[in-house]
């Protein structure tokens, strides 16, 4: 049982020390590519796929307005008898 507690130990330090030497450091890259003045929104800045999500959002909320007004439509007209 120690023995698994070692070797699980060292495993997990391992991926972690591995892990920490891949990451690099982009917030200042990021911070100019927000920060410049290109005449694109924030939510836009991201490139391509800021837009595949803006408008994919704006889609769905489109389909759910126009859905829930029918909705309302439907269920405010009395049912016919049978």
């Amino acid at each position: 049982v120690c023995l698994l507690f070692q070797a699980l130990r060292q495993i997990s330090q391992r991926t972690i020390s591995t892990a920490s030497r891949r990451l690099v450091n982009r917030v200042s890259e990021n911070q100019k590519l927000f920060q410049e003045d290109n005449g694109l929104p924030v939510h836009l800045k991201g490139g391509a796929k800021d837009s595949l999500l803006y408008r994919t959002t704006a889609g769905l909320m489109l389909f759910g307005s126009v859905y829930t007004v029918y909705f309302l439509l439907v269920s405010s007209m009395p049912k016919k008898p049978n």
